[in-house]
């Protein structure tokens, strides 16, 4: 076409001085799409993640026109099963070659490469669904949402557990107040499932044949090529990962986030098992202090990784017998809780009905839908990129916190951490020559 929940289950009014979660419909955003025509689709990233959602996207009937892939091994399997799908390892020599056939973009790479692939395609007026972490650092963060307003172009942020109408009716249930003021929220997982407390190899092997590694190292500092960075592992590296607060912060934090009209933090302060400026901590427990929004209490969120989860004493009068899992999240209110999803005191909430919904609905509560309809209609996805952009802001400043050992005070306004200008460098990564935004 031209212009004319399997994964994790996690997951009004939000930015600098607040500004919508849903947008209006524009002239720009609506094209000539009609609702049974076929996007054009492009895919940076075929292989891993990037082949799981090239499936996605083809189940939905969308046209696949192109994939781009700095490493033709993984994408093997993507570029048999779409053979007429043309072939890059540069997404910008793609853009080059076919933007006027292409419709929409989907990017699956490596975090340290997510924006400056999908500001590209933005630019050139090209809907973007990016995987999560939406970006590498919350400067990039920012430009992202700043690029997707003024190009008022269809986005999404793959955070799969909110295209989830249970997750969107949790929100209304804390939103109206079942469980009273929530002052108190936890949310932990079991990762890294990567390594982590390491240091950088000595070795360096040979870069495998139909591997870009120049490519594949993007804007991040020039290393040799090694194994452990590629595949999959460079999540755990502080060059090309977010660490696992990164990773499964973009899936946690949207629900208290939207329950509880969360915006930027007071303060934010880590701890951890330290790091050794290659790789991101074993573990980590970093918490983050969010003030009033007019009725709404102070917030105190602490997030937990690496095998720590919250105190059972928490919840030592509400389980039962139970045990606290590996992934979850807790909700503390004046009134009851929200474990998982389950409203505690079981005794006090067993006759309870939720309210009526207010927010919208993904079609068939199918996420990559939501994203197709809001390319073809002009209408918004629940994890739009000024959303998401500021989710993955706020989310990344516990990196920052994490990195530099120091309690971060975010100025928005100036991206500047207030009186450390040593948190520079984690909240702006310089790029490598070459390449910018």
């Amino acid at each position: 076409m031209k212009k004319g929940m399997k994964r994790r289950d996690f997951v009004k009014k939000v930015a600098l001085g607040g500004a919508s979660l849903f947008v209006l419909k524009d002239a720009r955003a609506v094209w000539s799409y009609q609702a049974n025509n076929k996007l054009n689709i492009a895919f940076v990233g075929a292989g891993g993640r990037g082949a799981a959602l090239i499936d996605e996207f083809a189940k939905l009937g969308e046209n696949i026109v192109a994939l781009c892939d700095v490493d033709w091994n993984m994408a093997a399997g993507s570029f048999k099963k779409f053979p007429n799908a043309k072939r890059y390892f540069d997404f910008r020599k793609m853009l080059d070659d076919m933007h006027n056939q292409i419709d929409a973009v989907v990017v699956a790479t490596a975090d340290h490469t997510h924006a400056v692939a999908s500001v590209a395609a933005m630019k050139l007026g090209k809907h973007v669904y990016c995987e999560k972490p939406l970006t590498y650092c919350v400067w990039e963060a920012r430009v992202m949402r700043e690029v997707a307003k003024q190009q008022k172009v269809a986005t999404q942020m793959g955070n799969q557990g909110m295209g989830s109408s249970g997750t969107r009716q949790l929100i209304e249930i804390i939103r109206s107040g079942a469980i009273g003021h929530v002052r108190e929220v936890h949310l932990w997982t079991d990762r890294p499932i990567w390594p982590q407390g390491i240091d950088r190899p000595k070795d360096t092997p040979p870069v495998p044949q139909n591997l870009d590694w120049d490519l594949w190292l993007g804007p991040a500092p020039y290393r040799p090529y090694h194994p452990a960075y590629h595949p999959f592992r460079w999540r755990g590296w502080i060059d090309f990962g977010t660490g696992a607060l990164g990773d499964i912060g973009c899936h946690a934090f949207p629900l208290p986030f939207l329950a509880l009209e969360l915006g930027y933090p007071t303060w934010v302060q880590a701890i951890s098992s330290g790091h050794n400026n290659e790789t991101y901590p074993r573990w980590s427990i970093v918490q983050y202090e969010f003030p009033a929004r007019g009725n709404l209490p102070p917030v105190r969120l602490t997030w937990y990784d690496g095998g720590q989860r919250p105190s059972p004493d928490l919840l030592k009068d509400l389980l039962k017998g139970e045990t606290i899992p590996d992934n979850g999240h807790l909700f503390i209110g004046d009134k009851g809780v929200v474990f998982n999803g389950r409203l505690l005191p079981a005794d006090r909430f067993k006759d309870y009905q939720p309210p009526a919904p207010t927010l919208p609905r993904a079609p068939q509560d199918n996420h990559y839908l939501e994203w197709v309809q809001a390319c073809k209609t002009g209408s918004s996805t629940m994890s739009n990129f000024e959303f998401a952009g500021l989710v993955t802001e706020v989310v990344l400043l516990g990196n920052v916190a994490l990195l530099t050992g120091e309690k971060i005070e975010f100025d928005p306004a100036t991206m500047k951490a207030k009186g450390y200008p040593e948190a520079e460098r984690y909240i702006r990564r310089e790029y490598r020559k070459g390449w910018s935004l």
